[in-house]
């Protein structure tokens, strides 16, 4: 009786999951184009968000960073509450590191992702080390970013990069109607022993198809 009253209720536990992911994707609208691999910002489960977050690598070898900044409403100045962003990055070694034992699109993104949602006052943070460049050095190091909002529409942003990476072309430091408002090259400015960038973000800014 003990074991099937168990069963009964991992059941009910398993089926409230999968209702749950359900949902969220049920709610979720892309927007802004194609976007293979967008629907990870979905992944983030059982998870209690918050507006700071610390990835996986932080405390390994590397330049260490802060990256922060406010998320506003698509006037530009109210500041948007319940904001989820998705970041995901390559190791030291610029590659998409994985363990084995991943699953959905953390198997391509790696695991050192993770997600934070802006508080009252648009804010957030997350903990990370800069990426390694690419092993074929095609492109700049850089950090991705998808944005979920609140009423469930989601989109890719333009990279993260680093101002004075000789990789930079000027399209990524000058890009033409910058996706979020923001081109995302971070000047870093050393705190203690973290480097500290900041990126605002205006929701729907440059987004096609957003209204």
């Amino acid at each position: 009786m003990i074991r099937l009253t168990t069963i009964l209720a991992l059941t009910v536990f398993l089926s409230s999951c999968v209702n749950s992911q359900n949902q969220k994707q049920d709610i979720a609208l892309l927007v802004g184009g194609p976007c293979e691999g967008c629907e990870a910002i979905l992944e983030f489960g059982d998870r209690n968000l918050t507006s700071v977050d610390t990835l996986p690598d932080f405390n390994g070898q590397g330049l260490k960073l802060k990256v922060t900044g406010t998320i506003y409403q698509n006037d530009g100045a109210t500041p948007s509450e319940g904001v989820i962003l998705y970041i995901y990055h390559t190791g030291q070694n610029g590659e998409y590191a994985t363990k084995g034992e991943e699953t959905g699109w953390a198997r391509q993104h790696g695991y050192i992702r993770g997600w934070v949602k802006t508080d009252k006052d648009g804010k957030y943070s997350f903990y990370t080390l800069k990426p390694g460049v690419y092993p074929n050095r095609t492109s700049p190091a850089h950090i991705h970013p998808t944005i979920l909002e609140p009423g469930g529409k989601y989109y890719w942003l333009g990279s993260y990069h680093f101002e004075g990476d000789s990789l930079l072309t000027d399209t990524e430091i000058n890009p033409d109607s910058p996706r979020g408002g923001n081109s995302g090259l971070l000047t870093l400015k050393k705190v203690g022993d973290i480097w500290i960038g900041t990126r605002d973000i205006i929701l729907g800014k440059n987004i096609p198809e957003y209204d």
